[in-house]
């Protein structure tokens, strides 16, 4: 008999567990009828790319877009919807950069760009370039065969990286630490290729770092054709002068903000689900894939489960976070300003990797909380997502570590291919955006934060 009681209540909880993956494999259905049906994100991006354009923090263009994201964020009637007040660095680019090569009496122009940071030439600055195809190659250097000279560092991402985010990574400090290395042996200038995979004329720009030990020398890249050009000049011997002029400037740390809107919880208000995106762009484009691809993934996110009358037990809270590009102050007054409000963060998501066609999501935590997230792929299955694995979160949910340890930190994982194509370039426009994608983009993520809702 008690066998037989045993065996009835195992099979009343598994039709228990098996209605309720209906029941969510149903909403889930929804989710992205909506989405691909009646979706708003394509044009909210088009808005923010055309109405507003790149928002480098500190920036006219960056205040504006706050006042378009809490604007945006008020017509879709959250239930709060507020600002979070930061410091923010404040760099411009100035007038036009110019760049020329110059060999054996000819004159050549080049596209370029200063990196995110750089002092500027404080006029024309020409010199002899000395080319080295990586940051170990310089470290490796005399002093006299640098000293006076531009450094041009010719390192390619690693295009047999089936992972573009690792080719990208290994390659980084090229742009982060070049003016360093470049300057403790003497040079009076770095310039670095492109950190993109495609051979186009499109420069990347990008975030650099000095050191207050050394002198302060002006950085910029140059296009992957350009970087090939002067290669080829390279192994035929040929002399090379580089000549080039940028109007950098920095200025005190500017007022911005952080943009917030939440759905509260009905059960765990005081319990947060923390995603979003980062608001500001570099200058170059109008930072279409990013992060305008992320900042409209979770407002989109967010308005589908308001419009499907979802009611969260915890409180549903989307962030544009402001100054990833160049400081992460934005990520880093979160973090803080959310701790000292006593409240609970029980889960971050970012999206900050383009809009292409979605894959899955990472997961930033411990062996369990990997596990739930490998849970959920039978709910993804039917809409083609299939990377469910530990990884990396986000930069600028990054900082909710350090306050709450045990968070898991979940990044949503596009296709990479592309993404290099358009980052931190003049190429990064609204036209490079796939509607679809996008909109594929807002259902897969509008779904995890149901999913992470309802059973974390």
């Amino acid at each position: 008999m008690n066998r037989l009681v045993g065996i009835l209540f195992a099979v009343i909880a598994t039709n228990g567990v098996g209605f309720a993956q209906q029941q969510d494999s149903i909403f889930l259905r929804k989710i992205y009828d909506e989405a691909l049906s009646r979706g708003k994100a394509y044009e909210d991006l088009r808005s923010l790319c055309k109405d507003v354009g790149a928002r480098l923090s500190g920036s006219s263009q960056a205040e504006m877009a706050v006042e378009w994201g809490k604007a945006r964020l008020e017509a879709y009637g959250f239930d709060t919807v507020y600002l979070q007040e930061i410091k923010v660095p404040h760099w411009e680019r100035g007038t036009k950069e110019s760049a020329w090569i110059k060999s054996n009496k000819e004159l050549i122009p080049v596209k370029i760009l200063a990196l995110g940071g750089s002092v500027s030439t404080q006029g024309t600055r020409k010199a002899e370039l000395v080319v080295f195809k990586n940051l170990d190659a310089l470290r490796a250097a005399n002093k006299s065969q640098v000293a006076g000279k531009i450094v041009f560092i010719n390192q390619p991402m690693d295009e047999k990286m089936i992972n573009t985010f690792k080719a990208y990574g290994a390659c980084y400090a090229i742009r982060g630490e070049g003016a360093i290395e470049a300057a403790k042996l003497g040079a009076v200038g770095v310039v670095i290729r492109s950190l993109g995979l495609p051979s186009d004329d499109h420069p990347h720009t990008g975030s650099m770092h000095y050191d207050e030990k050394v002198a302060k020398i002006p950085a910029a890249a140059i296009s992957t054709e350009d970087a090939n050009r002067i290669q080829k000049m390279v192994d035929q011997k040929l002399p090379i002068e580089f000549i080039f002029e940028m109007d950098c400037r920095n200025y005190p740390d500017a007022t911005s903000y952080n943009v917030i809107a939440e759905i509260t919880g009905s059960e765990k208000p005081n319990e947060i689900i923390t995603f979003g995106g980062h608001l500001d762009s570099w200058d170059a484009g109008e930072g279409a894939h990013d992060d305008g691809a992320g900042i409209v993934h979770c407002m989109e996110a967010l308005r589908i489960l308001k419009v499907l009358n979802y009611k969260p037990k915890h409180t549903l809270r989307v962030v544009f976070f402001m100054n990833e590009e160049n400081g992460n102050r934005g990520g880093m007054s979160y973090a803080t300003w959310t701790k000292a409000r006593g409240e609970t963060q029980i889960a971050a998501l970012e999206s900050d990797r383009g809009g292409f066609v979605p894959r899955g999501f990472a997961c930033d935590g411990s062996d369990q909380q990997v596990r739930f997230l490998q849970s959920l792929e039978k709910h993804f299955k039917p809409y083609e997502l299939h990377v469910f694995e530990k990884g990396y979160g986000g930069v600028d949910i990054g900082p909710l570590k350090s306050e709450f340890p045990s968070i898991p930190l979940f990044g949503f994982v596009p296709d990479s291919q592309r993404y290099f194509d358009f980052h931190h370039a003049e190429s990064d426009v609204f036209e490079a955006v796939n509607k679809r994608e996008l909109e594929l983009g807002c259902a897969a993520i509008s779904s995890m934060i149901y999913l992470l809702d309802l059973y974390f």
